[in-house]
């Protein structure tokens, strides 16, 4: 793409003209993208793609500024001295995301996060965006039919920021290069290490660090978020990415974003990258309200090796399109046995990857699911209960009899509004959805963990209607929890005595081997999904069980235990003698 350099306003929308005409050409051309031995995880609008007469191109939005981005950067910045920037399509497609609006003029997303491979150009792209803020027409003037027509923001003021000095650099050292001699003169530019002023100190921008009282109550209109899975606790990321936040939902309009860009995160860092991606799976789930969130990654799939044979190809698809990425030197590098395997999945596969004591990875987990898979009605099932009170989840889980696979049935927990109130599970809903269960599927055995939760009265908090279930279902069940003597039960099955223990920790041992052997499938859903990577390895005088992070930990685990108890409950259906399937006589207690 050649554009020329002149000056005048009659040209200059010539230019323009010239720069955005490219990319709609390029961008609306058909697709074809290859397939892959390992496909590639796509998160995000950036590489999806719409079939529309047999003819497949990129998916893009219908109303964006994007396009003005898109053609401003191309006049006024430069690659190097002297040839225009020019972005990569995948890039331009971000952009056009980014900057998309809706009919009525609000921005289709709040904020956002950009996840990509070390070396995909994320800061570049930063600066670019914060140029853009600064000077271009980045916000909604009019229409022209049903394009959006923007304008430049006259009170532009861009934050860089970052926990440390030295990661702000990464996107202000960009800047002296990026900005070309016509656009200082233009706009009159004056860069500094860690400030740029425009058009008479009216526009400004500036790299700011972990110092959270003295951003408070700044009114930024653009804030890029550098490196997010650095920004923990122990160098107030938190209180840092908190202030930003509220900062710019104060602004007029919502006109204010913030967008974030990170390398994969490792879990159980709790850093601010990390709970990004858990707030975007949140609200996929349905466990959140959906804010507005632009979640963009390209990951590895999670059954790609990091082995010399596959290397090449996988580090090829997760790179996109910055081709300039040493494919030769990533594999090298992924084979050298002083990088642990964690770090170059992350750094290169951009796979999120489990903290070193994860109960299960999200490789393994990912990997088993088929969620195309339905349980039929009247398939001979198994289930699994584990009620809490309020401040866990309580969930039930079912486990198909014929081949092991896992799937959710119900789970409760705390909505988001209730946040800070007093609440507490529906016994009345847990109780429709044990109803609909025993309606829909042959159930051959169920066990529920009570735990040990009363009510304001003192009593049992689960203990009436375990039992209510007991005694409408006990009869058609094949394998009851206890069998003879006075507390003979067929669900009742409390996890606290030495040998349930041992068992549960047991089929939390083989859960994993099997899940690691591909043994089994799951049905892929998020809540499930969330709660397994959430676990924590526990070891105990049995072996290896799970537990969350910490006892005060708001990340629930309740769905894992479930998945476990489940599984588990089908291999000791089938391991009993028919004769042993059924007590002759008993008490409920």
């Amino acid at each position: 793409m050649a554009v020329s350099r002149t000056s005048g306003e009659a040209d200059d929308t010539e230019a323009l003209a010239e720069i955005e005409g490219w990319y709609r050409y390029e961008l609306t051309k058909p697709v074809e993208i290859p397939t892959y031995r390992y496909e590639p995880v796509r998160i995000g609008p950036t590489w999806q793609t719409e079939t529309v007469g047999g003819v497949r191109r990129w998916l893009l939005p219908e109303r964006s500024l994007g396009w003005d981005a898109l053609a401003w950067c191309g006049r006024w910045l430069q690659l190097t001295r002297g040839e225009p920037w020019q972005f990569t399509l995948e890039q331009a497609r971000f952009l056009l995301h980014w900057y998309a609006v809706t009919p009525d003029g609000q921005w289709v997303a709040r904020d956002g996060v950009l996840q990509r491979l070390k070396g995909w150009g994320k800061d570049p792209l930063g600066a670019t965006m914060s140029m853009f803020e600064l000077l271009g027409p980045c916000r909604l003037a009019d229409w022209d039919g049903d394009r959006p027509v923007g304008r430049p923001n006259p009170d532009a003021w861009i934050q860089t920021a970052a926990v440390s000095l030295e990661q702000t650099k990464n996107t202000m050292r960009l800047l002296p290069g990026m900005v070309s001699d016509e656009c200082r003169a233009n706009f009159a530019v004056q860069i500094g290490k860690e400030t740029v002023y425009a058009l008479g100190g009216t526009r400004f921008m500036q790299a700011v660090t972990s110092s959270p009282t003295t951003l408070e109550g700044a009114r930024a209109t653009f804030v890029l978020l550098n490196e997010t899975h650095h920004w923990a606790a122990n160098n107030s990321g938190h209180d840092m990415a908190d202030v930003i936040e509220r900062n710019a939902t104060k602004s007029p309009g919502g006109s204010s974003r913030t967008l974030r860009i990170t390398n994969a995160y490792e879990p159980g860092m709790d850093s601010v990258a990390e709970r990004d991606r858990e707030a975007w799976e949140n609200a996929r789930a349905g466990k959140v309200e959906d804010i507005g969130l632009l979640y963009d990654s390209l990951e590895a799939a999670p059954e790609a090796p990091l082995s010399a044979e596959a290397a090449p190809e996988v580090a090829t698809t997760i790179r996109g399109d910055s081709v300039w990425l040493d494919i030769p030197g990533i594999v090298k590098s992924i084979l050298d046995s002083r990088n642990p395997p964690s770090r170059s999945r992350r750094f290169w596969y951009n796979q999120v990857t489990a903290a070193e004591d994860a109960w299960m990875t999200p490789q393994d987990w990912d990997a088993i699911a088929a969620k195309d898979q339905i349980v039929m009605p009247d398939e001979p099932i198994v289930a699994f209960f584990d009620g809490s009170k309020s401040d866990d989840a309580t969930g039930l889980v079912g486990c198909r009899i014929s081949d092991g696979f896992v799937f959710r049935i119900g789970s409760w927990t705390k909505p988001p509004g209730e946040r800070g109130k007093r609440w507490i599970v529906p016994r009345d809903e847990v109780d429709r959805s044990v109803t609909a269960m025993f309606e829909a599927y042959r159930v051959r055995a169920m066990f529920a963990d009570p735990s040990d939760v009363r009510d304001d009265e003192g009593e049992r908090f689960w203990e009436p209607l375990i039992d209510g279930w007991h005694r409408r279902y006990g009869q058609q069940l094949d394998h009851w929890s206890v069998r003879g003597g006075e507390r003979t039960h067929s669900i009742a099955w409390d996890m606290r005595s030495k040998e349930r223990q041992r068992l549960f920790t047991d089929a939390a041992q083989r859960f994993v081997t099997e899940a690691r052997d591909r043994g089994f499938r799951h049905d892929g859903d998020l809540a499930l999904r969330l709660h397994v990577l959430n676990a924590r390895r526990r070891p105990n005088e049995f072996g290896i069980s799970l537990g969350k992070e910490n006892r005060e930990s708001s990340r629930k685990v309740d769905l894992a235990v479930c998945a476990v108890g489940a599984r588990m409950l089908r291999r000791l259906l089938e391991n009993k003698a028919p004769a042993e399937t059924k007590p002759r006589s008993g008490k409920v207690w």
